[in-house]
């Protein structure tokens, strides 16, 4: 299968929201689905949005079969252009294990590290992030907010793209800025 990675174009804007509620539904819930897909909207409408992060995987008839956006994170405030968010990442259901998610992130990381963006945040399963050189945030003086419920403090992490960058950083994480995750 021929897989090409490349950075958003209209053409993708609403087959990439129909692969990440459907990924999201089919692993979680229709109502979690319905909320991923609304983060992704929020994001793209707003100041924390990087055209250029927001990337997909399309296969050889040109269909969006992976999706990963890194747009602008804070921490209290502060760290605004070093720091991106990792969400969502998404793979068509029946092609994941497949290193689709692997090779876009990687490919993130690179541009990422590129445009200047020193830390990488995400949230998500320690077996999917470790391998990718994530870690427990908490390690580096980064934590949930109150309104933040993680399975397990392990579950918010960080990657460095530029070695010593997390020496600087510290706080607590908060999303309440994110309309869709409040909605019902």
């Amino acid at each position: 299968m021929i897989r090409n990675i490349k950075s958003m174009e209209k053409k993708y804007l609403i087959s990439s929201l129909d692969l990440v509620q459907n990924v999201f539904s089919e692993s979680d819930s229709p109502e979690e689905g319905k909320t991923v897909r609304r983060l992704v909207e929020e994001i793209r409408s707003k100041k924390y949005y990087i055209p250029k992060l927001e990337l997909v995987t399309v296969n050889e008839k040109d269909e969006v079969i992976g999706y990963a956006m890194f747009s602008h994170f804070h921490i209290e405030g502060r760290y605004e252009n070093e720091l991106l968010i990792l969400t969502p990442v998404a793979v068509k259901t029946e092609l994941q294990r497949q290193h689709i998610s692997k090779d876009m992130l990687e490919y993130g990381f690179e541009k990422a590290k590129e445009m200047g963006f020193k830390v990488i945040m995400v949230e998500g399963d320690p077996k999917n992030y470790n391998p990718r050189g994530f870690m427990s945030s908490y390690l580096f003086d980064i934590t949930a907010g109150p309104n933040i419920h993680l399975p397990a403090p392990e579950c918010l992490m960080v990657k460095e793209l530029e070695s010593g960058a997390l020496e600087k950083m510290s706080g607590k994480v908060d999303y309440s800025f994110y309309e869709a995750l409040h909605e019902g």
